[in-house]
């Protein structure tokens, strides 16, 4: 399944992914049935992945959403969705996660006008994210701008992006509907649960 890591490696014919039909290994046709615990472990490593984020701080997350009102599978994909490094991957102001994370990470990135480099930080509805003024800086998010034109898909609803003024307002939270990944949050939540 196609996971989006390498950024625009990953629309080309180099995604490798596309150029293999089958699993990597000599015995690809001798696999054994995935077991329940094997699934939700896929599961959970998948989301992780999506997200560049570690065990521990996915952990953290879930014990958020385990505290929250309403569904915690919800809550989940709420706290991996509003992280700031996805929000800048979402509005395109970088190619892949770890793109994302790279700009956040090196100082590129203000938050309501404060200079912000924890790509872990969570937005809320009326933060507004721009990139500093320094040139360099700019240049690069702008080349990422640039190439990713050709396959960005549509910005998530929940967020206003300006891509002249390299600017992103978050109107609201995001909700389930909006969520762009098919995760089964369900199995996450069983696996981690135990």
């Amino acid at each position: 399944m196609k996971l989006y890591l390498k950024g625009s490696r990953c629309h080309t014919v180099k995604c490798a992914v596309e150029r293999r039909g089958t699993v990597p290994g000599v015995h690809t046709w001798s696999r054994r049935k995935v077991s329940t615990y094997g699934r939700q472990l896929r599961e959970k490593q998948r989301l992780k992945r999506i997200y560049g984020v570690l065990e521990r701080q996915f952990r953290i997350y879930f014990d958020h959403a385990v505290q929250r009102k309403g569904n915690t599978g919800d809550n989940l994909l709420l706290e991996v969705e509003r992280r700031l490094d996805n929000v800048i991957r979402s509005a395109g102001f970088g190619l892949g996660p770890n793109s994302a994370r790279q700009v956040v990470v090196h100082g590129h990135v203000m938050v309501n006008g404060r200079r912000c480099d924890r790509p872990s930080r969570q937005v809320k509805p009326g933060d507004v994210i721009t990139i500093t003024d320094n040139e360099k800086r700019r240049k690069h998010v702008l080349a990422n701008v640039e190439s990713g034109k050709a396959f960005l898909g549509e910005t998530p609803a929940w967020l206003e992006v300006d891509r002249d003024k390299l600017t992103i307002k978050v109107v609201q939270m995001p909700d389930r509907e909006q969520f762009p990944h098919s995760i089964n949050d369900q199995l996450i939540v069983e696996g981690m649960s135990k």
